[in-house]
Order: structure tokens, then C-alpha cells, then sequence
């Protein structure tokens, strides 16, 4: 479980794409949680989220920790396929309980309630692309993964389309 957590290769494809994605959610999550970037913070967020989402403190707190935190840990590449994974959900939620009514595009001009849904499929792609690829180049994911391989005397290749194969 933890080799296929951590494993993957040095694409720098994949790393373009993880780190791409972790800089979008650490800057939405620091206006969730910090109020940087013209962001609201923590407490507005949270009453935010209850009042007009309906959802409960908590959850709405461990959805701005995983923007937040899951950005982080994409831009380090460091359990990179679990930090995907949170953004995904959220995303999900986002997208089916707030902005699908609004239709799939976003409101460039203004004239709709809301934004559709397009934003959330671009980001449901990427993360997918790390959750089944892996971190990529450049990723503390990388270092771990053949440092553990090394340690436990068992070597890693990455087969890119077996994935993760012990030797």
C-alpha cells in the first residue's frame, strides 16, 4: 500500500501537472483559511459554508484544511495521490451541490448566479492524473519511495503502464 502511496517516476508531465494544481488549491485554500489573496478566512469561511451550504463546521473546516494542506502537499510532491484525492472530493461536492445548476460554463460576463461547472472538470482531470500516475518529477513522493525501496533491500521499477512492480 505505502509503495503504491508513494510510487511513481520522474515524468515531468505529471509534475507540471501536480504542482500546477497544488499552487490553484494552496491559494484558494489561503483565502479560506487565512484570508491572503482577498480571501475571507477561516471563521467567515466556516459561516459561509453553514449558512448557505448548509454544511456543518466540521466539514467545512477538513474541506478548507484538504485545499489548504493538499496544495501544499502537491506542490512538494509529498502524498501527492492522497492529496489529489481530497481535492477531488471536494470538487465533487462542489460541483454537484453548488454549481451544476449554473450549467457547464463559468460567468465570464456576469450575467448568470453562478459559475457551471467546466473549472471543476479541468481540476477532476488533473487530480485523476495523479492519483493513478503518481506525483512525477521533482516529488518528495519520488525521493521516499526509492529511499524506502532501498532500505527494504526490494528494488522499484515503475512500469508506466503496470504501475508500481517489485523486484
Amino acid at each position: 500500500m505505502l509503495t503504491w502511496l508513494l510510487g511513481t517516476d520522474g515524468d515531468w508531465t505529471l509534475a507540471i501537472a501536480r504542482i500546477v494544481l497544488g499552487v490553484i488549491f494552496f491559494a484558494h485554500g489561503a483565502q479560506k483559511m487565512l484570508g491572503w489573496f482577498g480571501g475571507t478566512g477561516l471563521q467567515t469561511t466556516v459561516r459561509i459554508f453553514r449558512e448557505h451550504l448548509h454544511m456543518p463546521a466540521p466539514l467545512a473546516v477538513l474541506a478548507v484544511a484538504t485545499e489548504f494542506l493538499g496544495g501544499l502537499g502537491l506542490i512538494v510532491g509529498f502524498l501527492s495521490r492522497l492529496a489529489a484525492l481530497g481535492i477531488a472530493v471536494v470538487m465533487c461536492v462542489a460541483l454537484f451541490a453548488v454549481h451544476s445548476k449554473f450549467g457547464f460554463f463559468m460567468d465570464w460576463y456576469g450575467d448568470k448566479k453562478g459559475h457551471g461547472i467546466e473549472y471543476h472538470i479541468l481540476v477532476l482531470a488533473l487530480a485523476m492524473l495523479v492519483i493513478f500516475k503518481g506525483a512525477g518529477a521533482l516529488s518528495l513522493d519520488q525521493a521516499l519511495s526509492r529511499h524506502l525501496g532501498a532500505q527494504s533491500g526490494v528494488a522499484l521499477r515503475i512500469d508506466p503502464y503496470a504501475g508500481v512492480i517489485t523486484q
